[in-house]
């Protein structure tokens, strides 16, 4: 965790980054935002390139805390309602936790300039979202509450129509309501189609 100067100002430069993107963002409007002069920012930090850097190692942790760390599953969940519980609170966090939609605008507009936005990107948007509900789905396929199957594939199947709807909250934030409806019925659809019935071997 940064100091508190330190977190005052990757706090203001996620503000800036999100609304301006990172041209339109200038050391000025971050020093501005924060309440210091401009010449203070280069006590902390030398280049707004290396704000940026630092805002993103200070995202991911923010990611990690909140979403957990590649060992940290929850509670395998013994039925459909439980994993549609489980995967509508996490929705829910993702779509209205404000941090994680500026972080979402950044990456989404900067993984195509930046080479760390790219693998966090990917990383938050594809990758964690996929291997999580596999390491789930697995579980449940052990524990007999899920069909045998490819958990992996089962998780892409799962996953992708939920950050396509993710993404579409951003784009139009008057549409979430709607996303939401939807993701809750590609959810339970998939929990009827695919939970309830496994049989342990």
């Amino acid at each position: 965790m940064p100091n508190e100067t330190k977190a005052r100002i990757l706090t203001a430069a996620l503000d800036l980054f999100s609304e301006n993107g990172y041209d339109g963002t200038n050391l000025q409007g971050i020093a501005d935002s924060v309440g210091i002069v401009k010449s203070a920012l280069y006590r902390h930090y030398k280049s707004k390139g290396e704000i940026f850097d630092a805002m993103l190692d200070y995202l991911t942790a923010y990611y990690d805390e909140h979403f957990g760390s590649a060992d940290g599953l929850p509670t395998i969940p013994k039925n459909g309602t439980e994993l549609s519980a489980l995967a509508m609170r996490m929705l829910d966090f993702t779509v209205n936790d404000a941090t994680i939609v500026k972080v979402r605008k950044i990456l989404t507009v900067e993984q195509f300039r930046f080479e760390k936005a790219n693998i966090l990107a990917t990383k938050y948007f594809y990758v964690n979202t996929e291997s999580f509900f596999a390491r789930i789905f697995d579980g449940m396929m052990k524990n007999g509450v899920m069909k045998r199957g490819d958990a992996a594939l089962l998780a892409f199947e799962f996953s992708s129509p939920i950050t396509v709807l993710i993404h579409d909250c951003d784009r139009d934030p008057k549409r979430k309501n709607d996303n939401m409806e939807k993701a809750k019925k590609h959810i339970d659809r998939f929990c009827t189609e695919n939970v309830g019935n496994g049989d342990k071997e």
